[in-house]
C-alpha cells in the first residue's frame, strides 16, 4: 500500500512563524565558488594568520552548538520513521511488491540543515522495524524545546495564554496593550496622571513646611530703602505772562546770531577763536593749555581754532564737522556764533546752522590761489544757501592778509570778483561789507590795524561790522514755530531737553507744546537762554527747553514745535517757487527745511517764471537751467510739517541744485 502523503500547503501547518526556537531555525545558502589562490596582494604570513583566525572561529561555533546536539539528534531520528497505511503491512514480503514499485517514504518532518553550525555527530545506524500499526492516530510527544518568554516580549506582546507546543502557537501576535485583559477591563485615564500625583504631594509638603524667615543685613535694608527713593514729579504751572509786553519792557541787549561760512581751511574757526580771546570770553590760561596740546601733535597754529572745535575728531582731522556754538556780548548786543563746517561732505550741517542765523560772515583766504580755489569749492555754494535762507546782509572777512603783506591790489581784486558774484546771487551791494584782517594775529578783528602796510584801509573792524548789521523784524505775534536743532539728556531734574531757534511766536514756562510729526504734547519745565534760567523766550532767540510729560522716542532733530491751537499741517506734496543753481528736471532729490532733511523727488515742472516779476514765461518746461526760476511740485516719501512761506533747499547727489519758497500744498 502506498504510504501517506502530505500536501505541500499542509506541510507547515504546525509551524509557528513568530515563535520559532533558535535551534529549529535554518538558512538556505548558495554555493558560491571560492576564489583560487591566497589573499590578493598578501604574503604567506598574512594567509597563515587568516587561516588560524578562521579555525578559531569554527571551534568557537562548534562549542556553542554542543548544548543543542542532543535535541537535534532526537529530531534526526524522527526523520527515519515511517507509518504504514491502513490497508496492509509494512513488510515487503507480505504485499509482494517489488522494491522499485514501492513508493518513496515521505518524512513527516523535514531534515533540519544547520548552517553555519557544524552537523552533529551521526547516530548509530538502526535497523528499521516493520510494525503493524492499528487504525488509530499516532501521537508523538515532543520535548518542550522552547525557552520562556523574555521580559521585553512579555511587555510588548502580553503574557502567554497557552503554553502547549502546538495549537495556540499558530495564532498571530496580538496587538500590543489593546488586547490585554487588564486593558479591556479597566479605563486607563480614569485615575489621576503621575504628574497630578506628584503635584498633589508637593502641595501637601509646601503647606506643612513652615516658612523660614529671611534675615536681612543692615546694608541690604539700607540699599533697598535707597532704591525706593524717587523725586516726586512737580506739576509746572504757567504764570500766564504777556510775553510780548514783558519783552518790550525788558532792558536786555539786542539779540542776534550769525553763521560763519566759507571754504575749508580758510581760517573760520581760528578767526572766531581770536574774536572770543580778544573779548575775554576765553582766558589766557585756557589758550596756553590749548596751545600746549596743539604743539604736542605738531599743530601749534590750531590752538585758537580749538576754542570752537572741541571734539577729538575735529582736532585730529583739523576740520570742523558739526555746528560749533559760542556766545559773546558787547555794550549793545548779545551774539551767538554758529561756526559751520566748510568741507563739502558736511553741507547738511552747514544748512542746519544757517537756518538758525540772522546773517552770515563769509571768510575768504586772501593768500595766493586760495581765493580762486575757494570759489570753485564751497564758497559759492555757501553763499547761495545763505541767500536762499532769506539772509539779506553779509559780511565778507578777507582773512590772512598778513601773508600777502596787506596788499591793497589783492584786496581790491577779491572785492571786485566777490561783489559781482554776490549781486548775482541777489545780495544788495549796499548790504555787503568787506573787512581785511588777520585772524591768527588778531589784526583788525577787535582793534584797528597798526601795521603801516595797511594804512590804505580806514574802515571798520570785524566787531564793529557785526554790531552794525540791521536785524530783521521779529515775528512775535505769529503762532509759535520752533525747529528742533538738538535733543539731549539733561540732569536728574531735567531728563529731556531740546534746543533750537524760535522762528516766530513766544513761549514761557508751563506752556504745553505740540511736537510734529509725532503729534505728541509736552510741557515746558524750565527755559534757559545762554545758560541763564528765564521765564520766557521770543522769536529770534535760541533757547534750551527742559520738557516733561513726553517720551524721548517722540523727539528728534528736525521736528517742528508749535502751539496746540495752531498746528502746522503735515503734507506729502507741495508747490514751490524754486531758484535753480544747477539743471533741474523731474528727478529724485533730498529736501532740507531748517534742521530737517527728507528724501523726495521733483515730480513736475509746472512753469518757468520771470526772475524779477514772477510772471509765467513758459508752461511745463522740460528742464530748468541754472539761474532760472520755476514753479515745481515736490513730493516727499513721508508727511512732514511744512507750511506756506517756509524756505527749503533741494540737493541731489551731494550738490545743491536749488532753493525755494513753499507756496501751497499740491
Amino acid at each position: 500500500m502506498p504510504a501517506n502523503t502530505v500536501a505541500l500547503d499542509d506541510f507547515f501547518w504546525d509551524v509557528p512563524w513568530g515563535q520559532v526556537p533558535s535551534h529549529r531555525l535554518g538558512t538556505i545558502t548558495a554555493n558560491v565558488p571560492s576564489c583560487r589562490g591566497g589573499l590578493l596582494g598578501g604574503s604567506s604570513k598574512l594567509a597563515a594568520l587568516a587561516a588560524k583566525r578562521r579555525k578559531e572561529r569554527e571551534e568557537a561555533e562548534a562549542a556553542a552548538s554542543k548544548t543543542s546536539s542532543e535535541s537535534d539528534a532526537a529530531l534526526a531520528m524522527l526523520d527515519k520513521l515511517t507509518v504504514k497505511s491502513k490497508a496492509g503491512s509494512v513488510s515487503s514480503a507480505h504485499d509482494g511488491a517489488t522494491e522499485a514499485e514501492r513508493p518513496s517514504r515521505v518524512s513527516r518532518y523535514p531534515i533540519r540543515r544547520h548552517s553555519p553550525s557544524p552537523q552533529p555527530p551521526a547516530p548509530e545506524e538502526e535497523t528499521l522495524m516493520q510494525v503493524d500499526v492499528p487504525h488509530q492516530a499516532v501521537t508523538v510527544d515532543f520535548p518542550a524545546q522552547r525557552a520562556s518568554a523574555s521580559i521585553f516580549a512579555t511587555t510588548l506582546c502580553g503574557p502567554r495564554q497557552d503554553t502547549s507546543p502546538l495549537g495556540p502557537q499558530l495564532q498571530n501576535f496580538e496587538a500590543p496593550y489593546v488586547f490585554y485583559r487588564e486593558y479591556n477591563s479597566t479605563k486607563p485615564f480614569s485615575g489621576p496622571s503621575p504628574d497630578d500625583v506628584v503635584k498633589a504631594a508637593q502641595a501637601k509638603g509646601s503647606r506643612n513646611t513652615p516658612k523660614k524667615k529671611k534675615k536681612h543685613d543692615k546694608s541690604e535694608v539700607l540699599s533697598a530703602s535707597v532704591d525706593k527713593l524717587a523725586i516726586d514729579e512737580i506739576k509746572v504751572k504757567s504764570k500766564n505772562l504777556n510775553v510780548i509786553a514783558e519783552f518790550q519792557k525788558s532792558t536786555s541787549k539786542r539779540i542776534a546770531s550769525f553763521v560763519v561760512v566759507g571754504h575749508v581751511d580758510h581760517g573760520k574757526s581760528t578767526l572766531m577763536g581770536r574774536l572770543l580771546y580778544d573779548l575775554k570770553v576765553i582766558d589766557q590760561r585756557s589758550i596756553d593749555k590749548l596751545r600746549k596740546e596743539a604743539e604736542s601733535i605738531g599743530k601749534s597754529s590750531f590752538a585758537l581754532a580749538w576754542v570752537m572745535d572741541e571734539t577729538s575728531e575735529e582736532r585730529s582731522r583739523g576740520v570742523t564737522v558739526d555746528i560749533a556754538t559760542n556766545y559773546f556780548e558787547t555794550h549793545n548786543s548779545s551774539f551767538t556764533i554758529l561756526d559751520a563746517p566748510g568741507h563739502k561732505d558736511f553741507i547738511p550741517n552747514m544748512i542746519s546752522g544757517a537756518s538758525q542765523a540772522d546773517f552770515p560772515v563769509l571768510v575768504i583766504d586772501a593768500s595766493t590761489n586760495s581765493f580762486e580755489s575757494g570759489l570753485k569749492g564751497q564758497t559759492k555754494e555757501h553763499i547761495l544757501i545763505a541767500r536762499s535762507m532769506g539772509m539779506q546782509h553779509i559780511i565778507v572777512a578777507v582773512n590772512k592778509m598778513d601773508t600777502i603783506s596787506w596788499s591793497k591790489t589783492r584786496f581790491d581784486h577779491i572785492v571786485k570778483h566777490m561783489t559781482a558774484f554776490l549781486t548775482e546771487a541777489s545780495f544788495s551791494e549796499k548790504r555787503i561789507i568787506f573787512i581785511p584782517l588777520a585772524g591768527l594775529t588778531g589784526e583788525n578783528v577787535t582793534k584797528r590795524i597798526e601795521n603801516s602796510a595797511a594804512h590804505w584801509y580806514t574802515g571798520k573792524t570785524l566787531l564793529e561790522a557785526v554790531e552794525s548789521i540791521d536785524l530783521p523784524e521779529r515775528s512775535l505775534a505769529k503762532p509759535l514755530r520752533l525747529s528742533v536743532a538738538d535733543v539731549f539728556r539733561g540732569d536728574l531734574r531735567s531728563p529731556l531737553s531740546i534746543s533750537g531757534r524760535i522762528d516766530s511766536g513766544t513761549l514761557q514756562v508751563g506752556d504745553v507744546l505740540l511736537i510734529l510729526p509725532a503729534n505728541e504734547t509736552a510741557t515746558i519745565k524750565a527755559i534757559e537762554v545762554r545758560d541763564t534760567p528765564v521765564d520766557w523766550a521770543v522769536a529770534g532767540q535760541i533757547p534750551t527747553l527742559h520738557l516733561s510729560d513726553i517720551d524721548p522716542v517722540y523727539l528728534r532733530q528736525g521736528d517742528m514745535i508749535c502751539a496746540p491751537h495752531a498746528p502746522v499741517k503735515l503734507v506729502k506734496a507741495f508747490t514751490s517757487k524754486l531758484l535753480a543753481f544747477e539743471h533741474v528736471l523731474p528727478m529724485p532729490v533730498e529736501l532740507f527745511r531748517s534742521t530737517l532733511n527728507s528724501p523726495g523727488c521733483v515730480r513736475t515742472l509746472s512753469a518757468k517764471l520771470n526772475k524779477f516779476t514772477g510772471e509765467v514765461v513758459k508752461k511745463k518746461p522740460r528742464i530748468v537751467k541754472p539761474g532760472e526760476v520755476a514753479r515745481v511740485v515736490v513730493e516727499l516719501e513721508r508727511e512732514l510739517p511744512i507750511e506756506e512761506g517756509m524756505r527749503v533747499v533741494i540737493r541731489e547727489r551731494g550738490r545743491t541744485v536749488g532753493a525755494g519758497l513753499m507756496e501751497n500744498v499740491a
